[in-house]
């Protein structure tokens, strides 16, 4: 799920403003899963709603810009994770 809204965001990024039927064309993500993604997004303050589709938010740069470490730091959470050993 995240993959599907990081793609989503990257489209509004790349491409704004853009809508749900669009998003779900380039993507190829059903537009019941766009519309999800995209209210994430904009609840996270990613993205805003406006009438000609989905825009980029002035939170949008600095998320990206801590993009990768934020991504690492998920890496070593999971690495971590796996350590933890419970008896089957």
């Amino acid at each position: 799920m995240l993959r599907r809204h990081l793609i989503i965001l990257k489209h509004v990024v790349e491409n704004e403003p853009i809508g749900i039927l669009k998003l779900a064309d380039e993507t190829r993500i059903p537009s019941h899963k766009v519309r999800y993604s995209l209210r994430i997004l904009e609840q996270e303050r990613l993205i805003a709603a406006s009438a000609p589709g989905a825009v980029t938010t002035e939170s949008t740069r600095p998320f990206i810009d801590q993009l990768d470490q934020l991504i690492d730091r998920l890496v070593l959470d999971v690495k971590a994770l796996k350590e933890i050993n419970i008896k089957r």
